[in-house]
Formats: C-alpha cells, sequence, structure tokens
C-alpha cells in the first residue's frame, strides 16, 4: 500500500450561506478542486474539516458568513488492483470519461470471488497510471454497472469531476438507457392475462411495468417485486421482432435498479431467455422450433445497447449505440431458420 501526501483547501463562507456546514462547503469548494458533495460529506466526519481552526465532525454544524473552513484532503492514492492487459472495446474516450462496450462473462469490478479479469483490471492497464483522484484513490469511477454476463455499454468517470456529473445523471434518471433482451413469449397489449398483472399499463403498444423494487427477505442476490416499501421502478417494454416462442424487445429504463429489466421482466411472465436467477429455468417444448437453442443458451439474453447523457464537464450531448452483440443475432436466426 502506497503513503499518500495530503492538501489542504480553504474556503471563506459568503452571504447567505446553507445552514449546516456539509451544504455549506458543497456550494462554497470551487468546481475545481474535484471535491464531490459525497466526498464532502466523507470528509467531515473523519475529522479532516476544521472552522475558524476547531475540529468539526458533524455534517450539521452551523456555519456563518466571513467562518474560514480547512478541509485536508489526501491526494489520490495508488490502489492494489492488478492491472491487467485485457482489450478493451472503447466507443468513446476523452479526458474526463471513457465510455465501453462490455462483452458477456466480464465483471465490472473486483470482488472476492473475482479479484481479476475484471472492467476494473482491464482499465487500470488501459489508463496507465493517467488517472485523476476518484474518492481518493487512483481508480476507474464506476458510476453503474451491468451484470457478469449481461453484455454492453458502460461510461466510467476518470476524475473526481466527471463521477460527480455523471452521478447526479444517474441519480435524477436524466440519462438515456435502453437495453435489447430476448424474452420468452410476445409481450401483446391484446393479452388479457397480461393486463391483469398489477403495476402493468400499456402506452399504445408499449408495455409499461411500474412497480416497486427490494432485496428479496429470503434470497439475497435476488430483487422482488413490491407495491409498497422499496424503491420505485419503471420499464418500458416494446417488442422488436417476433421469432415464435421468443421475442426480441426494447427495454428503457425510466429509473435504473438493480436486476430491473430481468425481474420486471419475469413478474409479467416473459421472463428472459437464459435467466436462471428469475427464469425458474424455464424451458420450451422439445417440438418448439428452435427449442434446444433457447433451452441452453449460456446466459440471460441482455445487451445494453444505448446509452446518452450530457458530458458532465463540458455539457455536451453524447449518445452511444452498441450492436446486439453476435450469440443474441444467431440465438434469433437459429430460431427463424427452425420455424
Amino acid at each position: 500500500m502506497s503513503t499518500t501526501s495530503t492538501r489542504i483547501v480553504s474556503v471563506t463562507i459568503g452571504p447567505d450561506p446553507e445552514p449546516r456546514l456539509d451544504k455549506a462547503l458543497a456550494r462554497a469548494v470551487p468546481e475545481g478542486e474535484a471535491l464531490s458533495r459525497s466526498r464532502l460529506a466523507r470528509l467531515i466526519p473523519e475529522g479532516a474539516v476544521t472552522i475558524n481552526g476547531a475540529a468539526v465532525t458533524d455534517p450539521k454544524a452551523k456555519v456563518s458568513e466571513g467562518d474560514v473552513v480547512e478541509i485536508t484532503v489526501e491526494e489520490a492514492a495508488e490502489v492494489d488492483t492488478v492491472a491487467e492487459a485485457i482489450p478493451l472495446d472503447i466507443l468513446h474516450e476523452d479526458d474526463d470519461l471513457i465510455v465501453v462496450n462490455k462483452p458477456a462473462g466480464m465483471v465490472v469490478h473486483p470482488a472476492p470471488g473475482s479479484p481479476t479479469g475484471t472492467m476494473v483490471n482491464a482499465l487500470l492497464h488501459h489508463f496507465g497510471g493517467n488517472l485523476s483522484g476518484v474518492g481518493g484513490e487512483k481508480r476507474p469511477g464506476i458510476v453503474h454497472r451491468i451484470d457478469k454476463d449481461t453484455s454492453g455499454i458502460l461510461v466510467v468517470a476518470k476524475s473526481d469531476r466527471a463521477h460527480h456529473g455523471l452521478a447526479g445523471q444517474f441519480a435524477d434518471h436524466s440519462m438515456e438507457r435502453e437495453y435489447l433482451a430476448v424474452c420468452h413469449g410476445v409481450p401483446d397489449a391484446s393479452d388479457p392475462r397480461l393486463r391483469g398483472v398489477r403495476g402493468v399499463s400499456f402506452e399504445g403498444a408499449t408495455l409499461k411495468i411500474t412497480t416497486q423494487l427490494a432485496r428479496h427477505k429470503t434470497d439475497r442476490q435476488r430483487q422482488a417485486v413490491l407495491f409498497s416499501g422499496g424503491r420505485h421502478a419503471v420499464t418500458r417494454v416494446q417488442v422488436l421482432e417476433a421469432h415464435g416462442p421468443v421475442a426480441l424487445v426494447a427495454c428503457r429504463l425510466e429509473t435504473g435498479r438493480t436486476h430491473q429489466i430481468r425481474v420486471h421482466m419475469s413478474h409479467v411472465g416473459h421472463a428472459l431467455v437464459g435467466d436462471q436467477t428469475y427464469g425458474g429455468r424455464r424451458k420450451v417444448s422439445g417440438k418448439t422450433p428452435g427449442a434446444e437453442a433457447i433451452n441452453s443458451f449460456p446466459r440471460q439474453a441482455l445487451h445494453a445497447a444505448t446509452l446518452g447523457f450530457a458530458h458532465p464537464v463540458s455539457g455536451e450531448t453524447l449518445r452511444f449505440e452498441a450492436p446486439i452483440p453476435d450469440d443474441l443475432r444467431d440465438l434469433l436466426s437459429e430460431i427463424s431458420e427452425t420455424a
């Protein structure tokens, strides 16, 4: 573990300050210091902040015009994660962020079961140490994640200012996020069963699923649909192509909850092909066209196809698309050929 140096950021509280320290600092600290509101909130209880020379650890502490606040900031430290020369499909890169098309099978962030071979390991090698601090460490800023067996687009911050700006857009759901998926059955507005499912409505031919989501009470690896408590979740689903027993659908996220598309599609009876967690190990009859390809598909058939957002520094509108991956296209082609 490498040692770290520190710097002192000093600000003088201006007129009509926010009533509490954390909010006052979020407004008063210059943007160029690259201290996000969330990082400031962590530094206060750590004892890194003084008001007029006296240490303060309460984020709710009162401040007044003219108070001098000093913040001791540890400079970005090297992290222990190993840089690995893993090829990356880069859609865009600039000084503040990188947009990558992640293959299915790659974990985004190192974890006890996956310490190497992850997107972060690959990014550390790609950056070659040319990283600003994100949260006090020299690491890629993972603003959002997609599951190991989901393919598609990820945006990753290279600096605190980018991380803060991107996180804000994810939090207020202002990003454009669309996934392609292959589901069992064909969602149809004329289906009386589907119209009877709680949380389902239709906007023309577009299926809208509105529920709450929370961690499952007994299986901590899963999410569960609720209608009170939990977190609000909205998914819109449009059928693009019908392929016999399955359909290619576009799923647009209004919110971005863990496993949202997978659990929502299972809730309405159209679980994703290959989804062992939410599909109930669903199989189609051996006499069904493409049954072998459907039943043996090795992952959830889900791809993060489109991501649009405002650049967190320049404000430029950016939009990226990643084409449907070969395994999903091959699956649909095989079904069509055997029909």
